[in-house]
């Protein structure tokens, strides 16, 4: 939250989202890429772009409750099963390799739909 007790607030035009919820379902926003911390899955960053091209960032663990499934415990980043999707900040693709970063590609669909 900010300063205003506002879920967040767009930097360039200041356009305020109270709720988190408002955020989420808001039409001029859109997902355009996530950064991920590999160290610390929940710190890595969503990034969505706002009808006044802006560039917003949020930190996963601000939408992480989005996805129930199941998390597993191990990365598979640089194995086999992995497509490096997390490696490509604008690749918003589902994945379906057995990974600890796997939860975080799901919010991503939930946001993109």
């Amino acid at each position: 939250m900010d300063k205003n007790n506002n879920f967040k607030v767009c930097p360039s035009c200041g356009f305020e989202w109270k709720y988190r919820k408002e955020f989420v379902e808001d039409d001029n926003l859109c997902i355009v890429g996530y950064q991920a911390n590999f160290k610390h899955l929940t710190a890595g960053l969503l990034l969505f772009n706002h009808s006044c091209k802006s560039t917003l960032a949020l930190q996963v663990s601000v939408l992480r409750d989005l996805y129930e499934g199941p998390v597993f415990r191990e990365k598979a980043t640089g194995t086999d099963e992995c497509p490096g999707y997390c490696l490509n900040k604008h690749n918003l693709d589902a994945c379906q390799a057995e990974c600890e970063c796997a939860f975080v590609r799901e919010i991503i669909q939930r946001l993109k739909n």
